[in-house]
């Protein structure tokens, strides 16, 4: 059929209404596919490329990474099949929603549905499917459904313009896609960058000198009590005048609870929490796989906030002595985490929370240069190198917006709305 759909952007010189089309009509080949027996080891590390959900990328429909293989044998006593290449590959159960256009002949386990012999330009095509199946997956949010079966799926329809016209939607769409995963390198890039320098330029235990050292600096480091120039803040937030809740993200540092959960976790009643100042620092003894030892932060981002008293607070006393920001970054090595294990035992009626006291935590053993000047200069070098990464953050969540836009703009709305 034949509708007039609205689309807020169109290229130049088309003006034609688009057709809506159930998905069974855009290809002549419907495929599944399966996985050969993991336990005999002639069916696997063949020729053949296959591929399970966590292969795709969330929101790139030209992204895959081939992480197994299997052999024909295996191909042959399984319900795989070979998938040739421009196929659109659908994940419609474990990972419902990724999909890819694959440039060479695959084979994909059970979560899987490849359309073939597309009829029409497979990008596009793949574009549109990514906008109805966020769709999809938003409609059945919070059901019991864990994903759509083939033919509830290919009832679905979408609105296609002519095939001059796809290819030039898909063309610009490409494009965006291309800066994102630019982008992306580049921020990836700077972050193992940031890894691979806070593990060369703090000692390794047992040594007084860091692998790189910035240049006009060689005095041996010392090692210090951070009891000798910190000490632990316990004030409370009894006159009520703080009402903003923080926790500690391992990647993103004491942040606003509300804005990073999208919900309040704290009490209503913060009266009893600890009052925290801006330039103090939390630990939080929770484990997690990006802090096995709980994480040290810094409040940087407001004048004060609300922690529950499940933390340890502490502020330095003396910052002619040691530069807050060197202790940060320190906080952000594993040099602290043997000495933090070898005194702590997991809580029984706290799952992952360590048994660390306040006394044992402030006789930790911190590496310092000597020089108070080194200290700054590594905080300043450190904090360069995340305020590329922010800004690297920041071009790439507009590019992100700039493709949700088009996508919005360029596309009609489908009937999964």
């Amino acid at each position: 059929m034949n509708q007039n759909k609205s689309v807020k952007i169109r290229f130049k010189g088309f003006t034609e209404a688009w057709e809506q089309r159930k998905l069974e009509e855009l290809a002549s080949k419907f495929t599944g596919g399966g996985t050969p027996n993991t336990s005999n080891p002639n069916y696997w590390n063949g020729e053949i490329p296959w591929i399970q959900s966590s292969d795709l990328e969330e929101d790139d429909v030209l992204s895959l990474t081939v992480k197994k293989h299997i052999s024909q044998e295996g191909l042959k006593n399984s319900a795989a099949k070979i998938i040739p290449k421009n196929s659109l590959v659908i994940v419609t159960r474990v990972g419902v929603g990724k999909l890819v256009v694959n440039t060479q002949e695959i084979a994909t386990s059970q979560d899987f549905l490849s359309l073939s012999g597309i009829k029409g330009n497979s990008r596009f095509l793949a574009y549109s499917l990514y906008s109805l199946l966020k769709k999809i997956t938003q409609r059945v949010q919070g059901t019991s459904i864990k994903g759509i079966t083939k033919t509830d799926f290919l009832k679905e329809a979408i609105f296609v313009p002519s095939l001059e016209e796809q290819e030039k939607i898909s063309s610009c769409m490409v494009e965006v896609d291309k800066l994102i995963t630019l982008h992306q390198r580049k921020l990836n890039r700077f972050q193992k960058i940031r890894t691979t320098f806070l593990q060369k330029m703090f000692p390794k235990n047992g040594e007084t000198k860091p692998a790189i050292r910035l240049t006009g600096f060689n005095a041996d480091w010392e090692q210090e009590k951070l009891q000798n120039f910190a000490v632990r803040i316990t004030r409370k937030n009894i006159k009520k005048q703080n009402n903003r809740p923080l926790t500690i993200s391992a990647q993103h540092g004491l942040v606003d609870q509300t804005v990073y959960f999208n919900n309040r976790v704290a009490a209503q009643d913060v009266s009893n929490y600890y009052l925290i100042k801006k330039g103090e620092f939390a630990y939080n003894r929770s484990t997690s796989k990006d802090a096995p030892v709980g994480a040290v932060r810094r409040l940087v981002d407001y004048e004060e906030g609300v922690l529950s008293t499940l933390y340890l607070v502490f502020s330095i006393t003396d910052p002619q002595h040691v530069d807050p920001n060197y202790l940060s970054y320190f906080f952000e090595t594993t040099g602290w985490h043997s000495w933090i294990l070898e005194r702590a035992a997991e809580g029984a009626r706290n799952h992952g929370l360590l048994n660390v006291s306040s006394q044992d935590f402030l006789s930790l053993p911190v590496m310092l240069p000597s020089s108070l000047e080194e200290q700054q200069k590594i905080g300043e070098f450190f904090q360069k190198i995340d305020d590329c990464i922010i800004l690297l953050e920041r071009q790439a969540d507009l590019l992100k917006q700039i493709k949700s836009s088009l996508l919005l703009s360029m596309f009609p709305p489908s009937n999964a709305e």
